[in-house]
């Protein structure tokens, strides 16, 4: 969690290969998952966030392999600590 915002763009774009400057919001924790930083770029400039949980552990994926996009739905979640992978409810 070293990373200012012109570390995690090369992050995109080299191991990602994805273009920082999209409209994308990228999110990165570290490896207790207690903390988030989380980058978007603006259209004339980047906005960094940083998150720390005072109790418990961000519901992240432990695997390369397992990038993928989320709903804001599923953001909100993963800000208050929840798994993304919220049960649905039954349909009738």
């Amino acid at each position: 969690m070293r990373k200012a915002i012109d570390g995690l763009a090369a992050i995109v774009r080299e191991n990602f290969h994805m273009n920082p400057m999209e409209n994308n919001l990228f999110l990165f924790c570290g490896k207790r998952r207690d903390r988030l930083k989380a980058l978007y770029w603006e259209g004339d400039g980047f906005i960094l966030l940083y998150k720390r949980l005072e109790d418990g552990r961000f519901q992240w994926p432990m695997e390369a392999d397992d990038v993928k996009d989320i709903t804001p739905q599923e953001f909100r979640w993963l800000m208050e600590g929840l798994s993304i992978h919220q049960p649905r409810p039954c349909e009738s």
